[in-house]
């Protein structure tokens, strides 16, 4: 089985060594070399041939946005792993690395233990890595020629059976995670001012970073887009995201649906979880909703999309050639769960034709 080639950059002696240990210690990666700036990364990266590259922000001579633009272009097959400082500065920086095509983030350690660094970092990055490049297991060449078999035709995918649209619908709910912030870019700013219902986010982000997105989307959208507060009021025409480390909910009080949030147990490994907010839209809407779910690791929002469809809602997953990370969406479809399984650039019309049109094609 094959290594994944990884080029260290940062301008922290520190750091560069931390990531090292961290990757050397797993026999899956191979590090090819380090450097200190963008502009060594960009040499380096065309003498090195990596396959993914953890990337510093603030660096001398080249930072790092300017670096990730110019290794999109010139090698646009190397996944980048941005490497953050927990800060608003980064966070925000952070938000248009992912933008601009960056594959991920990992926030820098922030405790004083070497150990616990490490091992942070293991923890993190490694899976990222991981993800980023699927391993590929080289067939073994048997001692002696096989007979030959037969040539069989592999049965086509089976299409998802397009579930026709009918009843009001009062919501949509979104859970995603890796490949996110670029996701959604292409989603909420295509939407009206208009927009006849709210929309609930879950975003797997840390504090700080999930402020920025809603920043970011705001901006860039009709729709006013917020990191979601308790006892908001959920209206149309606005989108609520989940912030980092706090579950999402909706929730009645009398005639009124509002926001809750709160910090009870991680679900998947997350907070906030997707789980979490389609359970509470399935109590508060029923059937009335559409819970969609994009690129992203993991299963989160598989169990919650089971109660949303006994409930009676519209399931919708991302397809695999437009994710970033096909897991949360492949197990929604893999259970037979989604009515619609789209291309990311068909969503915004998706959207428009259910609550403006009233219809899909």
């Amino acid at each position: 089985m094959r290594k994944i080639r990884v080029l260290i950059v940062d301008d922290s002696p520190l750091i560069r060594r931390l990531i090292s240990e961290a990757l050397r210690a797993d026999p899956d990666i191979e590090l090819v070399g380090t450097a200190s700036n963008g502009k060594e990364a960009i040499d380096k990266a065309r003498l090195l041939r990596p396959e993914v590259i953890t990337l510093d922000i603030e660096m001398p001579v080249m930072d790092g946005l300017t670096a990730l633009e110019k290794l999109k272009r010139l090698y646009p097959k190397i996944q980048v792993i941005m490497f953050s400082t927990l800060t608003e500065k980064g966070a925000k920086e952070t938000i248009k690395a992912l933008s601009l095509g960056a594959f991920d983030f990992v926030t820098k350690p922030s405790t004083s233990s070497l150990n616990e660094s490490i091992k942070r970092i293991k923890e993190e990055l490694i899976p990222k890595i991981k993800t980023a490049v699927p391993r590929v297991t080289k067939p073994v060449t048997p001692a002696r020629p096989l007979p030959s078999r037969p040539s069989v035709v592999k049965p086509a995918v089976r299409a998802v059976p397009r579930r026709p649209i009918v009843g009001r619908r009062e919501v949509v709910a979104i859970g995603v995670s890796t490949g996110g912030p670029k996701a959604l870019s292409e989603i909420i700013p295509k939407l009206p001012a208009g927009f006849p219902v709210p929309i609930l986010i879950v975003q797997h982000m840390p504090p700080l970073f999930t402020a920025q997105l809603a920043a970011r989307l705001d901006q860039l959208s009709s729709l006013k887009v917020i990191e979601a507060q308790a006892g908001v009021p959920v209206g149309p025409g606005k989108v609520f995201i989940a912030p980092g480390d706090q579950h999402m909910e909706v929730v009645k009080r009398g005639v009124a649906k509002v926001i809750h949030l709160h910090k009870g147990p991680p679900e998947n490994s997350c907070r906030p979880a997707v789980d979490v907010l389609f359970r509470s839209v399935a109590k508060v809407y029923g059937g009335r909703s559409v819970a969609m779910v994009l690129t992203g690791m993991g299963q989160d929002g598989l169990a919650g999309a089971m109660v949303l469809k006994e409930a009676g809602a519209l399931i919708v997953a991302q397809d695999e050639a437009t994710s970033t990370v096909y897991g949360m969406p492949r197990a929604v479809v893999e259970a037979g769960l989604a009515d619609y399984v789209l291309p990311l650039q068909e969503i915004p019309l998706f959207l428009q034709k259910i609550f403006l049109q009233r219809k899909v094609a």
